[in-house]
């Protein structure tokens, strides 16, 4: 155990264990400790912050103070359209709470002078009822490393770009980085323990399997078996199953363990597999938040997002949706058909051969050369033999696209109808989402099926407590983030929709265990 405030490497025993380190598991972990309990974090790795670390740090918590101190058309009312018109038969009772608590759970962070948000323009997913023009989400602001305690500064998980390449975070931290940053240093102030380099693999109860009560976990140190028990409850907050690729073989998740967005070594589903063991129940039907990936050399996938021009085909050498769609839609579209993994991303050279795209991490591109991963050819017909695609086809599909480019309307996807098409779109020509693909050499990277985690995991309530197949909750256990089921299903309703639920139902589930 790694202690800080007053505990030592001998407590093993606290009112809440909390099993995880993002968003979700920190907001959990603050809260708690600021109510008086007794908090420990348990980290798999030797960092904080997960995912979440690499993330931009949205988080759609809709109807806050800060949406309204931005000017925006946002409230409850209008999330709660907007939800009712994209989600598919949701527990009600779940959104119902998300919503009601979203706004006070902003206004519970930011009393605290270490939690500072701010909005940041970014469109929503859907064109639907109550979606807000460029965005509800908001952010934590950025924060210098030296503004924090040694021990947070060291403990916040590099940028996704750098951790791959064994680099340490940057001198300013901004987006997830901030957002785990700032709820370490409140966890830390507030005597909360952190312990590092301890995976769970097992929970503690005092009844029989299926029946008792969890009263703490079970972890893997280097030295054997760690028990940490908790007095008032467990919250598992530990990420999903995405980098084990029997797990998502199992339940049916498309792409790769290689390909996740998941920091290495991370998020194998060993805490959700614990509670199911004990006899909760669980959901997978939600799969995973997907998106299309850079291939890299090495192997892995990069998040890619805001196509500027260029277009996507599949090995048949055609296009098979609009690019700019929202990421996780697009990655469900691609995931339809066994051509489309990988796919080909077609451009030329009008950005003198950078990728028109926002790639992270992007990687080096003579490495991608070397590896096949991006080729480059003089001519289309060229390219086409380059990528192993039908000439004739890759040929006669770029050439449509280019006419709806001067045409200004894609009759087949409807690129740049939207306004999530348009967001990170510059073209000159009448469709700004539509820049022809004409100047040669023109190259082409491999695309293959990312996610940035699964959606699957424990069937929850509206305060988070797990349950049984039955629908009675396992006593002291609770789950959020993409340990439990997804609120939203299948749907990914705007950016920080994974972050923005993780911490909403952690602090409900402080809430239940306080018995508030």
């Amino acid at each position: 155990m790694i202690g800080t405030g007053e505990d030592s490497q001998d407590s093993q025993e606290y009112d809440v264990v909390v099993v995880g380190s993002g968003g979700g598991a920190l907001t959990g972990a603050v809260l708690a400790a600021r109510a008086g309990l007794s908090v420990v974090v348990v980290e798999k790795t030797g960092f904080l912050g997960g995912t979440s670390a690499y993330s931009g740090g949205a988080c759609w918590l809709p109807g806050s103070d800060v949406q309204q101190r931005a000017g925006l058309p946002d409230s409850t009312d209008g999330a709660r359209a907007y939800l009712g018109a994209i989600l598919e038969d949701p527990d009600q009772d779940r959104v119902e709470a998300f919503l009601a608590h979203a706004p006070e759970l902003v206004a519970e962070l930011e009393s605290d002078e270490l939690m500072e948000f701010e909005w940041t323009p970014f469109a929503e997913y859907y064109d639907a009822p109550g979606r807000v023009p460029s965005g509800r989400s908001i952010q934590p602001s950025g924060i210098r490393r030296d503004d924090l305690p040694e021990q947070v500064a060291a403990w916040v998980r590099p940028p996704v770009e750098r951790d791959r390449a064994g680099q340490p975070g940057r001198r300013t931290l901004t987006g997830g980085q901030a957002l785990v940053a700032r709820l370490a240093a409140m966890l830390v102030r507030e005597g909360g323990a952190v312990s590092t380099g301890l995976p769970v693999t097992g929970l503690l109860t005092d009844g029989e399997q299926g029946t008792g009560r969890v009263v703490g976990v079970v972890g893997m140190s280097p030295e054997g078996p760690v028990q940490i028990r908790a007095r008032r409850g467990v919250l598992l907050a530990a990420g999903g199953f995405e980098g084990n690729a029997a797990a998502r073989e199992e339940h049916g998740v498309p792409g790769s363990a290689a390909w996740t967005m998941a920091p290495a070594g991370t998020n194998t589903g060993e805490p959700i597999a614990a509670a199911e063991s004990i006899g909760a129940a669980s959901d997978y039907s939600g799969l995973g938040w997907f998106c299309p990936g850079l291939e890299q050399p090495d192997g892995t996938g990069a998040f890619t997002l805001g196509f500027r021009s260029g277009l996507i085909v599949d090995q048949t050498g055609h296009r098979y949706g609009n690019e700019c769609l929202p990421y996780d839609r697009f990655g469900r579209v691609m995931a339809e058909a066994p051509e489309r993994i990988p796919s080909w991303f077609v451009f030329d050279s009008r950005e003198d051969g950078r990728l028109p795209a926002i790639a992270i991490p992007e990687g080096d591109h003579d490495a991608h050369f070397a590896a096949g991963t991006w080729v480059r050819a003089d001519t289309l017909e060229g390219l086409a033999e380059a990528t192993g695609l039908p000439v004739d086809a890759l040929t006669a599909t770029v050439a449509r696209f280019n006419g709806f480019c001067e045409s200004g309307v894609d009759e087949d996807f409807g690129r740049g109808e939207d306004e999530y098409d348009t967001f990170f779109a510059g073209g000159t020509g009448p469709n700004k989402a539509l820049t022809a693909c004409d100047r040669p050499p023109y190259l082409a990277a491999r695309v293959v099926l990312s996610d940035l985690g699964t959606k699957g995991g424990l069937v929850t309530d509206a305060a988070a407590r797990v349950l049984r197949e039955d629908g009675s909750p396992v006593p002291g256990l609770y789950a959020t983030g993409n340990s439990a089921a997804s609120l939203f299903g299948s749907v990914y309703p705007g950016p920080g929709a994974p972050l923005g639920s993780a911490m909403v139902f952690a602090s409900l589930a402080v809430r239940d265990l306080l018995g508030a």
